[in-house]
């Protein structure tokens, strides 16, 4: 019998963990695989290739000086190599003589990083103040969601141009963060209005899991609510949060080129997507002050702008394909 008993059990197929389950849901969603390979290439590529090439973001190549018809000196901003034989500039230089392509990859590590660090930012806020609020209802919940809607019905834009604009002129990021400040100030104004959708959405998770069984067994047993919120809610809770968090990392890089593209956001000589959008202005009409050489050139608006639609949709796909792995009513 015990030998009977044993070969059953060999035989027996292996439960298939939640990993493994989700993984093979998501590899049959052809859209959430193409955004994933898209979106490491691009990780990897703003990584890499600035560290490849010759000329730093930041790094002036005085080489690239030529005159103008009235005998002023300005940069080149076209495709051009130094007769020195010096490395190529591939997309040219701006109007300061800086190498275009390794400000367009290097200005990516600072949108994805705005982005991730954003989204990482909203998920602990809004899962803190959602969490908190469905477990324990009453007082605590009408004091937290009433505060989340008087936040979602001020106006986004205004709030982030004012808040974005003051801490800006104060200069106190700058002073606690450093070089970061910028980075910091973007991160701190998203995060402010970001959390708010998300804290909802844990908020309702919450309130349809707390009178399961498992959890009033919990109880039973002596759990502490400490415990029953982080070992047995938050996780049973993290499917719509996953999804919520993939899908609002490019809402943020988004934003983020909104402010960098009005001045509010990354600040020269330091670069972002966005700011390369607004710095190309210059180049996108015939503006004799700003644009000496009188040349129009898309490509500086094309490849930035083609960038953060490659990101965003990437990150899209990931995220429609996150909600269909993750929910057990489907069936792929």
């Amino acid at each position: 019998m015990a030998t009977a008993v044993k070969v059953e059990e060999r035989l027996a197929p292996a439960e298939t963990s939640q990993l493994a389950m989700t993984w093979r849901r998501f590899r049959k969603h052809r859209l959430g695989l193409i955004g994933l390979v898209t979106l490491t290439l691009l990780i990897l590529s703003v990584i890499i290739i600035p560290e490849l090439l010759s000329y730093k973001y930041n790094e002036v190549d005085i080489l690239a000086l030529m005159p103008t018809a009235d005998s002023e000196t300005v940069f080149k901003p076209m495709f051009w190599s130094p007769p020195t034989g010096a490395p190529m500039h591939i997309l040219g230089t701006d109007a300061v003589g800086r190498d275009n392509m390794a400000r367009l990859f290097y200005g990516g590590r600072i949108s994805l990083v705005v982005g991730l660090l954003t989204t990482f930012v909203i998920v602990i806020i809004g899962s803190i103040i959602g969490a908190l609020a469905g477990f324990y209802g009453g007082w605590v919940d009408t004091l937290l969601m009433r505060l989340v809607d008087l936040l979602l019905s001020l106006p986004d834009i205004p709030i982030l141009l004012i808040t974005s604009k003051m801490l800006n002129d104060s200069g106190i990021m700058s002073k606690i963060f450093g070089s970061l400040g910028t980075v910091a100030t973007l991160v701190l104004v998203l995060s402010f209005i970001g959390w708010l959708t998300l804290s909802r959405l844990v908020r309702g998770s919450i309130l349809s899991l707390r009178s399961l069984d498992f959890i009033e067994a919990s109880r039973a047993l002596g759990a502490t609510d400490r415990r029953l919120i982080l070992r047995h809610l938050m996780p049973n809770s993290m499917a719509p949060i996953i999804v919520a968090a993939t899908l609002a990392v490019g809402g943020f890089i988004i934003a983020e080129s909104f402010l960098s593209f009005l001045g509010l956001g990354i600040q020269d000589p330091a670069t972002s997507w966005g700011s390369l959008l607004q710095g190309a202005q210059e180049y996108s009409s015939f503006i004799t002050d700003i644009n000496p050489t009188k040349e129009i050139r898309g490509y500086l608006i094309l490849f930035p702008g083609l960038l953060i639609l490659l990101t965003v949709l990437s990150i899209n796909f990931i995220g429609d394909a996150l909600r269909d792995a993750l929910d057990p009513r489907l069936k792929m």
